[in-house]
């Protein structure tokens, strides 16, 4: 049974849509999240139950259940269930290197770098010496070149750092040399559009008017966001920052959006991205998962833990996913998915049948999103554990 709610606050803070009987708590805890933002913020939650969805909240500035905005490194969840997928049909392998299928990379010292070293983060190719423009980072395929020609910024395998900007590029051209087609034409014709979802990979310009721009964070009185100058020379390296010192803006140029950019330039609704991971899982529209339990367990499986050589802090990957189960204790191992930098969150748990996604369309602060989403995460775990919806 649906329970609905369009009378939570005032006003930009107006609590809008359903849950199912029983998940009323996710709803109080969405409302908690609404108030307790500094500045106007729209916000998602969508969460999916064995196909079902439990949950379709939203409130914010303009913004509805059908909303669309930036969703930064959720995206490399949707360009990761597409190497999961080739991986799991036999078309691609873990094991082999990745010249082996694109041989321009294996200059350099990258000749050994297999597909599951990339995808782990230990490739040590995070960007370029003369450092990539904001037009230069909305296109895969150019930075794909330009990375072949690059030297590794440490030994390949003997480290990790986040290669938060290019790792779609990287693993996009493997795709398309296996293949003939892009890593965007595959989510496009596999996931996207079967199943219905709002989750681009190239935002088609009719769907424009339901984009709504990213906002930067607006720090609070005796607050500051890191300056240029504070940023580690492989961090400016990766993220571009002589060129885009707020990252931001990055999805709010059209030709990120319409390149669908699969590192960061993705466009989706929480319905879209909960809907994605819900049929990865299986259910959704009465149909079968997408990836089998043995794909999904090497793909949520830890490759890299320990010091992100690039941000500088204790980080675990898994293959092309991130590791959530240390940041949201309410979450078991087997949960994969992937944040983004709005403060979004994406996952999916096969062991609870759960696909989640909490979109928000402001740059949040410090770690104030990843408290948001523990709040969230804990109250559908405890929603679910009753056993209602």
């Amino acid at each position: 049974m649906l329970t609905s709610d369009h009378g939570t606050g005032e006003g930009e803070l107006t609590v809008h849509g359903h849950v199912h009987a029983g998940f009323e708590g996710v709803r109080e805890a969405f409302a908690q999240v609404v108030r307790d933002q500094p500045q106007p913020t729209g916000q998602q939650l969508a969460v999916y139950r064995e196909g079902i969805r439990l949950v379709d909240l939203w409130a914010g500035p303009a913004v509805d259940g059908d909303s669309l905005t930036g969703v930064f490194s959720v995206s490399k969840g949707a360009a990761h269930l597409v190497v999961a997928m080739l991986v799991q049909d036999g078309v691609l392998d873990l094991d082999r290197a990745v010249s082996a299928y694109w041989p321009e990379f294996g200059r350099y010292g990258k000749d050994r770098i297999t597909l599951r070293q990339l995808l782990a983060h230990q490739a040590g190719v995070i960007g370029v010496d003369e450092v990539f423009t904001i037009e230069e980072l909305a296109d895969d395929r150019l930075m794909a070149e330009r990375l072949a020609a690059q030297a590794p910024y440490w030994t390949p395998g003997t480290a990790f750092g986040y290669h938060g900007l290019v790792i779609a590029a990287l693993t996009g051209e493997v795709v398309r040399r296996a293949t003939g087609r892009s890593l965007q034409d595959w989510w496009e014709h596999r996931v996207r559009r079967p199943y219905g979802v709002d989750f681009y990979l190239g935002l088609p310009e009719e769907l424009e008017p339901r984009y709504l721009p990213v906002q930067p964070a607006v720090p609070e009185p005796g607050e500051s966001a890191q300056s240029p100058q504070e940023v580690g020379k492989l961090l400016a390296t990766a993220f571009s920052t002589r060129y885009m010192p707020d990252l931001s803006v990055f999805p709010n140029f059209r030709r990120t959006r319409a390149l669908g950019q699969g590192s960061a330039g993705g466009v989706a609704s929480a319905r879209g991205v909960a809907g994605a991971y819900a049929a990865v899982i299986g259910g959704l529209d009465g149909r079968p998962a997408l990836l089998t339990p043995d794909t999904m367990e090497t793909f949520s499986r830890i490759h890299s833990e320990g010091i992100d050589v690039v941000g500088g802090g204790e980080s675990r990957f898994a293959l092309g996913f991130q590791v959530l189960d240390d940041r949201y204790t309410a979450l078991g191992p087997d949960a994969f998915g992937h944040g983004g930098a709005a403060g979004a969150m994406a996952f999916a748990s096969p062991r609870h049948g759960l696909a989640y996604a909490y979109i928000r369309n402001r740059f949040a602060l410090g770690d104030s999103a990843d408290r948001e989403n523990s709040l969230l995460i804990q109250e559908v775990m405890r929603s679910a554990a009753r056993g209602n919806g």
